[in-house]
């Protein structure tokens, strides 16, 4: 199993409490969870793709291992990528799910 569907696999874990609202998408070269039909989380490129909330994107992306998505060669609103080191334990990955999940429903 590659990095990459380790990481996918974490994620249809981790999100198990909200399976009823989850479905999967092929996206930005990887595979995304959407909340409710929006995009909250993913993997791409062995790294996580998360949603955040602008009121917290000034905190978020001044964390280790954080940086803005720039999947289009410029920072993506609202989009961070984290490294594997920053979600290298389940408290880790839940965190990052739980903030994708807060994005989504903000949108709802």
């Amino acid at each position: 199993m590659s990095t990459s569907e380790e990481i996918v696999r974490r994620l249809r874990i981790a999100v198990i409490p909200w399976t009823s609202h989850i479905t999967e998408k092929k996206m930005f070269g990887g595979h995304c969870m959407l909340y409710k039909g929006k995009m909250c989380v993913g993997e791409t490129k062995e790294r996580l793709m998360v949603r955040v909330i602008p009121e917290k994107m000034e905190e978020i992306i001044k964390r280790p291992h954080v940086r803005p998505m720039d999947f289009t060669g410029k920072p993506m609103k609202e989009f961070i990528f984290v490294q594997k080191e920053g979600f290298d334990t389940e408290e880790k990955l839940q965190h990052w799910i739980e903030l994708g999940i807060e994005h989504a429903e903000s949108k709802q």
